[in-house]
């Protein structure tokens, strides 16, 4: 029998971000008449009373809302968030978001909803916001933390080191180099003088690599390393500064551009932007891939197709299982649940490229075998 896998409150698994993404996308569309759109975070451990008490006070506050239809609808999204805390009796262990108001655009209709979402990941930001459109930053940050990427920027006489982190770029250190500009007189002192400088400029590339190396070596969560810079400056640093294999190894973009310090480092991250949605496409390319080349070579340790993924996760034979975004939510939600009994890997793939177009036309669900399985 194959044992569940433990997780941890921290674990963020595709079809988590894959079920955040939609439901962000969904309220995202939502944009009240007037203030009337209501966001609630709680954070993980804090006492879901005090929020409730918070909720309460404020539907007196609602009362002198000018508006007659306003103020009925904020009244009405309080009490439906009173009712859902007293509902849920404690905050869950990640915390608690709750949205709730008037999402119809139809002047003088109701259209009263509400969503209570324990986030994947712990809340840390406690809010109470009443506005035209519901507070979605803290739960989108979660889409993109699980991994972080460093930055440089090297010019002759400057450097910035940053990290993107989430949606977030931050400026680590701004080094100088002492070098002198480019010598413009000929003859031997000019000679001289450029020996000088490029022995200058290595020694500042080795100090970027080094301080590379102290900000990344040991960042778990390192994804990739984008470098910008004048050109060849650059280039020149990856080639002599004796950054260590493994940082090297990890650089995916490197940009021609000017300006360091914070401004520059958003810059880097803009010129990088393609190379990010490569390497996600290539991730994704490289899942199915593995799938297809299984499904010509080796038919019998591939499954595909509802019925017969879903009898092979049932038997506990499935290692990975492979869904597309095309599917439904609901029968998302079906499969990872079959998936974590079986301590089965879940990739979620997009139909927007040839091989997600490709793995659609096979039934949207794939799986490859652990071992095989004869009828």
């Amino acid at each position: 029998m194959v044992k569940n896998k433990t997780t941890t409150s921290d674990d963020f698994d595709e079809v988590k971000k894959y079920e955040l993404e939609i439901l962000l996308e969904e309220l995202e569309g939502y944009k009240g008449r007037h203030t009337e759109l209501i966001t609630v975070l709680i954070p993980a451990g804090a006492a879901i009373i005090q929020t409730k008490k918070t909720l309460e006070d404020e539907k007196g506050t609602a009362t002198n809302i000018k508006s007659t239809a306003t103020r009925k609808n904020v009244i009405n999204a309080l009490e439906l968030a009173v009712r859902k805390l007293k509902e849920m009796g404690r905050t869950p262990e990640n915390g608690l978001a709750v949205f709730t108001g008037n999402v119809t655009d139809e002047d003088g209709k109701e259209s009263l909803r509400i969503w209570a979402i324990e986030p994947p990941k712990k809340l840390k930001t406690k809010i109470y916001r009443c506005d035209q459109t519901f507070v979605l930053g803290p739960l989108q940050e979660m889409l993109a933390t699980d991994e972080i990427y460093g930055l440089l920027i090297i010019e002759a006489n400057e450097s910035s080191i940053g990290v993107l982190d989430g949606r977030h770029v931050r400026l680590l250190e701004t080094l100088h180099s002492g070098v002198p500009g480019k010598h413009k007189t000929g003859g031997q002192s000019a000679q001289r003088f450029e020996r000088i400088r490029d022995s200058e400029l290595k020694t500042f590339f080795k100090r970027n690599a080094e301080h590379l190396k102290k900000f990344f070596w040991d960042e778990k969560k390192l994804k990739g390393i984008f470098i910008g810079g004048n050109f060849p400056t650059n280039e020149d640093f990856l080639r002599q500064s004796q950054l260590v294999t493994q940082l090297k190894n990890k650089v995916m973009c490197i940009k021609n551009m000017g300006g360091t310090r914070l401004n520059g480092l958003h810059e880097l991250v803009g010129l990088c932007q393609q190379d990010l949605e490569e390497a996600e496409i290539t991730k994704q390319k490289l899942i199915i891939d593995s799938f297809m080349v299984k499904l010509k070579t080796d038919v019998n340790m591939v499954a595909y197709g509802e019925a017969e993924v879903t009898d092979r996760l049932k038997r506990g034979a499935v290692d990975k299982l492979i869904l597309s975004k095309s599917l439904s939510r609901e029968k998302v939600k079906i499969f990872k649940r079959l998936a974590d009994a079986a301590s089965t890997e879940v990739h979620m793939v997009s139909g927007d490229t040839p091989e997600g177009i490709q793995f659609d036309n096979l039934g949207m669900i794939g799986g490859m075998l652990r071992f095989e399985i004869y009828d």
